[in-house]
């Protein structure tokens, strides 16, 4: 059944549907505070508050919010940035929530507020039955804060909405210049909009907001603080970490001597499957100071020399000296024990 929900799942986008893995992502289950998320990724409209919080950390636009694409047109033909949310007063462009704002769409907002007012109005959070959602929001926005010590000004009001504010648009005199029809027309593809079978999209949208706006201000802005993949002496050369990226943002060159890992920031949405399935601990992930160029251009992550064992020449993933597989270690064992024992 279809509904008019701002929040909507976009199956394609979801990282257990782009590749298997046996570690399955439930963030957004996990962190939704109503329960209105099933375990088949259905959202349940009369629970749901709209709080945005499982498209914020959902890495990958698996759920989104619908008008996030009218949300940026705003952020780039407005004068001045003022957004409010429901539950305060409505100064300007409404937002469901401070929830909706990721770790991206936070320095997308950080960028246009070197050049504009940039304010943003919330309601009582710690009254709020979203305030969950506004908490992780904020804590976001107060580690870009630590890691961009001059970043420009960021505006947040608290002024709750007592029932006696006006909106700033009204949409009731432009539907009486419409007929039904259009109007009717209108709300039909609201609703469609809201259906779950979208088009499916790499790069999530906050994330190609972020490019957009920094690649039209890179001589000014030189570096942002993003995470990013670091690979650590320990690495040893299994080539397993590309084959679980759900993104494609690591591949990896692989041929019998060497062994080259090609990163790709833009791609990467920080999901650390690659991180969790290093079995020597050697990939991370880190907050770093990224050009533009870095963001969005081809990184060489690592290159090393594969081990070969010296008794059967198999491939060994360890550092032992001299490299041994583990059956011709063993082997080699039981010989040196059997020696000792005959004399």
């Amino acid at each position: 059944m279809m509904n008019n929900c701002q929040i909507v799942y976009n199956q394609n986008n979801c990282l257990n549907a782009k590749k298997a893995s046996d570690n399955l992502c439930r963030l957004c289950i996990d962190s939704c505070p109503h329960q209105a998320i099933s375990i088949y990724r259905e959202l349940d409209a009369k629970h749901c508050t709209e709080c945005g919080i499982c498209t914020a950390v959902c890495p990958s636009d698996g759920f989104v919010y619908r008008d996030t694409d009218k949300l940026y047109e705003y952020l780039k033909s407005s004068e001045k940035i003022v957004l409010n949310c429901p539950q305060a007063i409505p100064a300007g462009h409404e937002i469901p929530c401070l929830g909706i704002f990721d770790r991206d769409l936070w320095l997308t907002l950080m960028l246009y507020a070197r050049e504009k007012e940039l304010t943003i109005f919330t309601g009582e959070c710690a009254d709020c039955p979203d305030k969950k959602a506004c908490g992780i929001s904020v804590q976001i926005f107060m580690e870009l804060h630590n890691a961009w010590a001059d970043h420009p000004p960021v505006l947040i009001k608290v002024a709750a909405d007592e029932g006696n504010s006006e909106p700033t648009v009204s949409v009731q005199a432009q539907n009486e210049s419409r007929g039904w029809r259009d109007i009717g027309r209108e709300k039909f593809e609201a609703i469609r909009a809201g259906n779950t079978s979208l088009e499916p999209y790499l790069i999530p949208k906050t994330r190609q907001f972020l490019e957009e706006t920094w690649k039209l201000r890179k001589s000014e802005i030189e570096v942002l603080p993003i995470a990013a993949l670091k690979v650590s002496k320990r690495c040893t050369n299994c080539g397993e970490c590309p084959e679980i990226c759900p993104q494609g943002a690591l591949t990896k060159t692989d041929t019998k001597e060497q062994l080259t890992l090609i990163y790709e920031p833009l791609k990467c949405v920080h999901c650390q499957r690659c991180v969790s399935i290093c079995r020597s601990k050697a990939i991370s992930m880190e907050v770093k100071s990224l050009s533009y160029r870095l963001l969005t251009g081809k990184v060489l992550l690592y290159q090393g020399k594969r081990r070969f064992c010296t008794s059967c020449n198999k491939q060994v993933f360890d550092d032992f000296e001299p490299p041994l597989c583990m059956a011709c270690a063993t082997r080699d064992y039981d010989e040196r024990l059997l020696s000792l024992g005959s004399h």
